[in-house]
């Protein structure tokens, strides 16, 4: 115990309590996830984006039914005055992401690019974050729903792990949330990439488990759990 008197969570099953966990979707967009999407169109391989889309829904059902708060998080990049995008953001599109968000508009305010993709909807009790880069904590409000709820640990599912999963993970870590990354849950364009995020995830900033393990500890059956 700390002088604080808080007691650190040693345990998964302390740390995925419902009373103070939020699983976090994010960016389950069709730019991302579809195949008519600007990362399928710019040549990236979805085929895992697709796999998660399928396997989040029942997930996030799990999660609703033992009381944990599930939270949706969005782009919103484009605009019609475009005033979300620095130069810095501009020339990273033009130079790395095949111009889209600089040439051609991604993740537009009620667009068919900015909405969730598939079955992977929010219900109407869902808080929905909006967000304009890659954390979804810079300039957002998710850590006000999250004080506000009395959250101390975070479960980021969705894409892509190694870019806003990842930088979502780091900035929880360093705000003193506890941060579990079920490695089923989120996807990469490449198995390379999603590997290397999730090793840096579980030495440097939270815990990787697996959506068994999770939903198996919330539905008080431990035998489905592989660790504490």
């Amino acid at each position: 115990m700390r002088a604080s008197g808080i007691v650190p969570l040693t345990t998964l099953e302390r740390k995925i309590a419902p009373a103070h966990t939020a699983v976090i979707v994010v960016d389950m967009m069709n730019a991302f996830c579809s195949r008519d999407g600007h990362a399928a169109n710019s040549g990236r391989n979805i085929d895992e984006c697709e796999i998660v889309a399928g396997v989040l829904p029942p997930f996030l059902a799990a999660a609703r039914d033992a009381g944990v708060l599930v939270i949706f998080v969005r782009n919103v990049y484009s605009t019609d005055a475009n005033f979300y995008l620095s130069d810095v953001w501009l020339e990273h599109a033009d130079r790395r992401r095949g111009g889209h968000g600089s040439r051609t508009p991604i993740c537009e305010p009620g667009s068919w690019s900015g909405e969730f993709f598939g079955d992977v909807q929010p219900q109407d009790d869902d808080p929905i974050v909006v967000k304009h880069r890659y954390s979804a904590f810079h300039n957002t409000d998710l850590e006000t729903v999250l004080r506000a709820n009395g959250i101390r640990t975070i479960v980021l599912t969705g894409v892509v792990t190694n870019v806003c999963v990842e930088t979502t993970a780091r900035e929880g870590y360093v705000r003193d949330y506890y941060v579990v990354v079920p490695e089923d849950g989120t996807g990469a364009y490449s198995p390379e990439d999603k590997a290397a995020s999730l090793r840096n995830i579980d030495r440097f900033f939270g815990m990787v488990s697996s959506m068994e393990e999770l939903t198996g500890i919330w539905s008080g059956k431990p035998a489905l759990a592989k660790s504490a």
